[in-house]
């Protein structure tokens, strides 16, 4: 069974707008970039230019995020208004993002909220973002979560990186390269430093990396690559300053080596159940895959629930800590997962007469098994015609129904 997959090739760094070039490049509409990111409630103008550019002869695609007054997106840093997590959280839970494409964005500044909070001595909630915090960033790490969303990759490798050298200017000053928060984003991925005095990797682009890939010393055993794109850097450089992202598929057996699944449970007896709610939100904003409660009995025969979730080992630190600080528990149990077997994915659009709407279908075998129109795209539909729900997911049905032999003649 194959897996959807990019590798990035991190020779010259990575950072948010490098990562948006590459995706663009790749195949995501710059149409349908756009009209997601319109979606989160920003207050203020903000422009996204995009034009293709050539790094030491290699054709790349660039993209900046223009703000008032405030210079270039990762070179000139001005003074961008202050926010902290918690002001994130709620701007990206306010739009009209699917809940995949939330999921995924929250995940990414999780993990950047935990580095800057240690690098800072603050709990991760309370961390004032500067220039990651600010619009250009939030717009980057949405934007790679709505590519990863529109390409349907299911799995990210990449290479070591190269994080660059020197000093780079910031909101607290001059900062050693690689900035704190890289260096601690990277402590446990290989990185250098070669051909350059700049900041080549940007917190942005570590926090994509941690929270979202595994790494690869090369293409991974299985890789079938598709296609090449790049993605620019602001810099001119000895070396080309751009990222390089191969996409493909993977056979699922290569894709989990070194990144098994863990259980994650812990017993509960003292917690308001109004907060299982807004903790299952968390959780699979943190990269918890699933989530679940159970009705137990405890010592004194008094009711509990049981808290598990499902998740891969690289979101093991993140989804201890939501639970720790969102819960009354004050410990975890880790079960590892000798095996998990899964039908083979896949996320088609299909057009009703109220807009369009992404189906799951699930393959076995190379049979078509299960499809279902996506949940949260059906709602959005309804309220908007202001017809029924059952009615929106109807016709999603019946455009997927008129499409999926189409859909088996290429899976064969």
């Amino acid at each position: 069974m194959n897996m959807k997959a990019i590798y990035l090739d991190c020779f010259s760094g990575i950072s948010g707008n490098m990562l948006l070039g590459a995706f663009l490049a790749a195949g995501v509409p710059e149409a349908h970039l756009r009209a997601e990111l319109a979606k989160l409630p920003i207050e203020g103008s903000y422009a996204m230019k995009v034009e293709p550019v050539v790094k030491n002869g290699i054709a790349a695609c660039y993209v900046d995020v223009q703000l008032p007054h405030h210079g270039h997106h990762d070179g000139e840093h001005g003074h961008h208004e202050h926010r902290t997590m918690a002001d994130i959280r709620a701007l990206i839970e306010a739009s009209s993002l699917t809940e995949a494409v939330k999921a995924r964005s929250l995940a990414i500044f999780e993990v950047l909220a935990e580095a800057e909070g240690k690098v800072h001595a603050r709990p991760a909630d309370m961390v004032t973002f500067h220039e990651v915090g600010a619009v250009d960033s939030i717009l980057d790490i949405v934007g790679a979560a709505i590519c990863l969303d529109y390409l349907g990759i299911e799995r990210v490798f990449a290479s070591k990186v190269n994080t660059g050298s020197g000093f780079v200017q910031c909101a607290h000053g001059l900062m050693p390269v690689p900035a704190p928060a890289v260096a601690e984003l990277l402590l446990d991925w290989p990185n250098y430093h070669v051909g350059a005095e700049k900041e080549l990797t940007t917190p942005t682009g570590a926090a994509f990396l941690r929270s979202q890939a595994s790494f690869s010393e090369s293409l991974p055993e299985g890789f079938r690559a598709d296609g090449v794109s790049y993605g620019a850097g602001t810099w001119d450089l000895a070396i080309p300053n751009v990222l390089r992202l191969y996409i493909g598929e993977v056979a699922e057996k290569e894709a989990e080596q070194g990144s098994d699944f863990l259980v994650l449970e812990t017993n509960i007896d003292d917690m308001s159940p109004q907060i299982y709610g807004y903790l299952y939100e968390r959780l699979f904003a943190a990269g918890a895959l699933d989530v679940w409660t159970t009705p137990i009995v405890m010592k004194k025969t008094r009711p509990a629930q049981m808290l598990s979730l499902l998740c891969r080992t690289r979101s093991k630190d993140v989804c201890a800590s939501v639970i720790l600080r969102e819960t009354t528990s004050i410990g975890l149990r880790v079960l590892e997962v000798a095996e998990r077997i899964e039908a083979e994915r896949e996320t088609v659009r299909v057009a009703t007469p109220y807009g369009e709407v992404a189906c799951k279908l699930a393959f076995w075998h190379g049979v078509l098994v299960n499809s279902k129109p996506e949940y949260e795209d059906c709602c959005l539909l309804a309220r908007r015609a202001g017809v029924p729900l059952k009615q929106v997911e109807e016709a999603a049905r019946q455009a997927l129904a008129a499409s999926c032999a189409t859909l088996r003649r290429i899976k064969k």
